[in-house]
């Protein structure tokens, strides 16, 4: 049950969905889309980035703030990538490829194409591109899903290039790797018509399976992201980056709305106290020269420790937001963007070795009362004054109201700040990519894929699957072998599409987890074992050591393992022999159980055949020995 009505709340929530494309090309150059092993790269280059003005002569927020600190970004390049990743190349035209799958996905959504493409390029200069921005081109728009409460509009869907991945910060200094830059991404914006948490999840579900039914886009961790933008009335929208779990959907809008009230819950008691924030910044260094506090102590040999005055804001720096995280941790990462590792204040104090006579002593130096609080960093002295001031104007923003910004989810469904949202001047136009004409007769010839979900329905109907089967093959990255398989299956008896299923979504995973690397069986693995149990070569039983044994030495044929498995054909005068052996030793046995004899006997049958015969055959065999038996007693 919910702890909140959110209608009531006036919660007002959207997704902006980021899915790789599988396309053999990058967006803007003709290199292949393969993630690489850092250790591959052959090249190593560095840039320095800075915020610049638009056309409106403007500059954005966001790009300014994550400029304050001067970082040296360095790249790792591959023989996979080209001078148009290093940004020392135009980029070509856009990938046709790309384009085709991207407008199938607009087609899916019932959207609307635009008559010509403009690329344009979005302000970035967190290092994640070369060239300090993104280039993106809007696609289409006015589309919808139907959704258990109603239906929910898609509002718009862009093409773009996905972004370097961060290797690693070294000091002021962070890693990329250009492998993943370029790489055709579809990006997939809704109208704020979701309701709730479970509506949030719903509707992510549902638009990440429309993409993956084209069986064009790429598969794996990272591949797929969710942004999600969230208000309730009284709050801000805030756009919550890079959630790559389902299940954390629900967490994350539920915790903003969580985190909202208790902002304004802290509003309300800063304006009843008339609370305010002094702008002075006060070098508190010399009071801790004899401090026993180690991170002091650095502070005081590394640079300075710097202190802010809130006034009248004791006891609300420490109050909870969300699970684990206060006002004061929303002070700590606005800090943390000057490059300091964190803030203390007096609501948490004393602590980490400094003392209750050193808080005193503080208090007094800056003219603090017990009513106030005392916020202090520590660290080089322009790093320092630049998170002093970024923690002063977020009090301030703590009287005034909520603050829209942009924040990275976290694992555990909580959010942190990452920057401000970024304005209308983030965006002009890119000059070295020619238009694109969309023309209807164009966009009419887009052939578009049958749904998943459609898949699944008719796995049920037509080929008996059970529907939680049915959807997990429909969902798996072995679809498109199943369906191949399901042609052997339905001319073979004892082949059939739920052994074929169970097997691909069963036990596949099973030999995973006991260790089995299961990325090497190759279809043609899988068709060769499933061949064997057609020419009843082998039971169905042997499937699981028998594809654990390929997964081990992926060089075999299906054949060649059975043979070394000792999986070979078996001969069924040998197998009677034993049988009827079996039944005159244990003729007492049988005597006394009777019919009931037959399963505990089996147990010593399978231990002999297990693998070599099917089950069927081996129960069969048997019970029409333990009934000749039987009535010859």
């Amino acid at each position: 049950m919910e702890k909140y009505d959110y209608s009531e709340l006036g919660l007002k929530a959207g997704l902006e969905i980021h899915q790789q494309l599988d396309s053999k090309e990058k967006l803007f150059c003709r290199c292949p889309t393969l993630i690489r092993d850092i250790g591959d790269s052959d090249c190593e280059f560095f840039r320095y980035l800075r915020a610049t003005e638009s056309e409106m002569g403007e500059k954005d927020r966001a790009a300014v703030e994550q400029t304050k600190i001067r970082r040296k970004y360095i790249y790792k390049a591959y023989d996979t990538t080209c001078l148009v990743e290093n940004d020392e190349e135009p980029p070509g035209e856009i990938n046709k490829e790309a384009l085709g799958i991207s407008l199938g996905v607009a087609k899916l959504f019932k959207m609307k194409p635009v008559d010509q493409i403009h690329v344009m390029r979005k302000i970035v200069v967190d290092g994640s591109n070369t060239s300090g921005f993104q280039r993106t081109a809007f696609l289409a728009s006015d589309g919808y899903i139907e959704t258990s409460t109603g239906r929910c509009g898609i509002d718009s869907l862009c093409v773009e290039e996905e972004a370097a991945q961060k290797i690693e910060e070294i000091g002021d200094s962070i890693v990329y790797s250009l492998d993943r830059l370029g790489i055709p991404l579809v990006e997939i914006a809704t109208a704020p018509d979701i309701k709730s948490p479970g509506h949030a999840r719903e509707v992510a579900e549902y638009i990440g399976m429309v993409l993956r039914s084209t069986g064009k886009v790429k598969r794996g961790l990272g591949t797929i992201r969710q942004d999600v933008n969230i208000s309730i009335a009284r709050g801000a929208r805030v756009e919550i980056k890079g959630v790559q779990a389902l299940d954390l959907i629900e967490d994350i809008v539920r915790r903003e709305v969580e985190r909202q009230l208790n902002l304004l819950f802290i509003r309300q008691e800063l304006l009843e106290r008339k609370a305010f924030v002094c702008e002075e910044i006060y070098d508190v260094t010399g009071l801790f020269i004899d401090t026993k506090s180690k991170v002091l102590q650095r502070g005081v040999k590394k640079g300075v420790i710097l202190a802010a005055l809130l006034k009248k804001f004791n006891g609300l720096v420490g109050k909870e937001v969300q699970p684990g995280r206060r006002l004061g941790t929303e002070f700590s990462d606005r800090a943390k963007t000057a490059g300091v590792g964190g803030i203390f204040h007096t609501d948490e104090l004393p602590n980490y070795g400094i003392s209750e006579k050193e808080v005193q002593a503080l208090r007094k130096a800056i003219g603090a009362s017990p009513e106030d609080a005392v916020i202090m960093v520590t660290d080089e002295p322009e790093k320092s004054r630049l998170a002093i001031e970024a923690v002063i104007n977020r009090a301030k923003e703590a009287i005034e109201g909520i603050p829209e910004e942009t924040r990275k989810a976290l694992p555990e469904g909580n959010t942190a700040y990452m920057r401000p949202l970024p304005g209308a001047a983030r965006m002009y136009p890119e000059t070295d990519v020619p238009q694109i004409e969309i023309s209807q007769e164009y966009f009419d010839s887009i052939e578009t894929p049958e749904l998943l979900i459609e898949r699944a329905k008719r796995f049920v109907s037509r080929n008996s699957l059970n529907k939680d089967l049915a959807e997990k093959i429909a969902y798996s990255k072995y679809l498109p072998l199943f369906e191949d398989l399901l042609e052997t299956c339905s001319e073979n008896s004892h082949l059939n599409s739920t052994l074929i299923a169970r097997t691909l979504v069963g036990i596949v995973p099973e030999i995973r987890r006991n260790g089995a690397e299961t990325d090497n069986l190759t279809d043609e693995h899988f068709k060769g074992v499933f061949a064997a149990i057609s020419n009843q070569e082998i039971a169905k039983e042997a499937i699981q050591d028998l594809l654990a044994a390929l997964a081990k030495e992926p060089e075999l044929t299906a054949q060649q393992a059975i043979s070394n498995l000792g999986l070979s054909a078996f001969d069924p005068e040998e197998v009677e022999s034993f049988i009827k052996n079996m039944v005159m030793e244990k003729g007492d046995f049988i005597k006394d159980k009777g019919p009931a004899a037959l399963g505990p006997l089996m147990g010593i049958v399978m231990k002999e055949y297990r693998g070599k015969i099917d089950g069927k055959i081996l129960s069969n065999m048997l019970k029409r020995e333990i009934d000749n038996f039987i009535n010859q007693g």
